[in-house]
């Protein structure tokens, strides 16, 4: 007879995919932040036996600079073959400043991408990447068409047994690490107004970048409270920070299973090509709704 570890062992997921953030490319091949973005693709290719796709929230070059996105795609393109698509949101450091069309067409050309916010159906799973619509130095600014888009988009065949993934750079404010008053980088104008959309969505997950926080700090991971959905911080591919206020070398993400009935967000350190213990969460739909 199997025991109920074999049982989970030989479950496999109904979907798999992965979220990483703040790759912060520079035009330096050999800048730590390229290095750790390619070793970060090789712990990938190792790892993702079946993945949907790989989830980017945000900060994906240090300063949006042209000749970052033509190292990001050196970087893509000798990996991409072992890979699943790669799918993008923006974060400050890409668009923020500068002419705002201009930034914003630079990204959306180096990515791929089609808009600052965009949806995908992926084997019956609904990813939504939301964006800044204006080049703020820090936060991102939600218009009320995009609020009304994501109502509209999370209420598509919704069902409380089926999550929805939706990824935005900046966390909302005392949600998850880095994002409480005292630590100052959340980091979403319109807080009050995304928290009131979501709070209507229950089988979301929201996935945020841009506070580099470490997934061993406490609070990476905020379950739904009866208000707002399950949320996650997704620390930093590039480099991280601590509960000391702290620059810390590192390169973490998640690596994510879904199940009938539960999603497994698993932490994963690719500097170290080890799973984060202490990052290592489930979120249970049999009792959510």
């Amino acid at each position: 007879m199997m025991t109920d570890n074999q049982e989970e062992q030989a479950e496999a997921p109904l979907l798999a995919f992965q979220v990483i953030t703040d790759t912060h490319v520079t035009s330096d091949p050999e800048h730590a932040h390229n290095r750790n973005f390619e070793r970060a693709l090789k712990d990938m290719i190792a790892n993702q036996t079946g993945s949907c796709g790989i989830m980017h929230a945000g900060d994906v070059t240090d300063h949006g600079f042209p000749e970052e996105y033509e190292e990001l795609r050196r970087i893509w393109n000798d990996h991409k073959d072992d890979l699943p698509e790669l799918y993008f949101t923006t974060g400050n450091h890409d668009v923020g400043l500068g002419v705002w069309q201009d930034r914003l067409s630079r990204f959306l050309s180096a990515t791929d991408m089609t808009a600052p916010y965009h949806d995908h159906w992926i084997h019956g799973y609904h990813f939504i990447f939301l964006g800044t619509e204006k080049g703020l130095e820090l936060f991102c600014d939600l218009s009320e068409d995009q609020l009304k888009w994501l109502d509209a988009k999370l209420g598509e065949e919704a069902s409380p047994e089926r999550p929805a993934f939706v990824f935005l750079h900046q966390p909302l404010k005392d949600t998850v690490a880095g994002s409480f008053e005292a630590q100052n980088w959340f980091g979403v104008t319109q807080d009050s107004e995304l928290k009131a959309v979501l709070s209507k969505h229950r089988h979301a997950i929201l996935f945020t970048g841009h506070t580099h926080w470490e997934l061993d700090a406490a609070h990476n991971f905020r379950d739904g409270d009866g208000r707002l959905p399950a949320m996650f911080n997704a620390a930093s591919v590039g480099y991280l920070w601590t509960d000391g206020d702290e620059h810390k070398d590192g390169s973490q993400g998640y690596y994510v299973e879904v199940y009938e009935d539960r999603v497994l967000v698993r932490g994963r350190d690719f500097a170290q090509g080890a799973w984060v213990e202490a990052a290592q969460f489930q979120v249970n739909y049999s009792v959510r709704g």
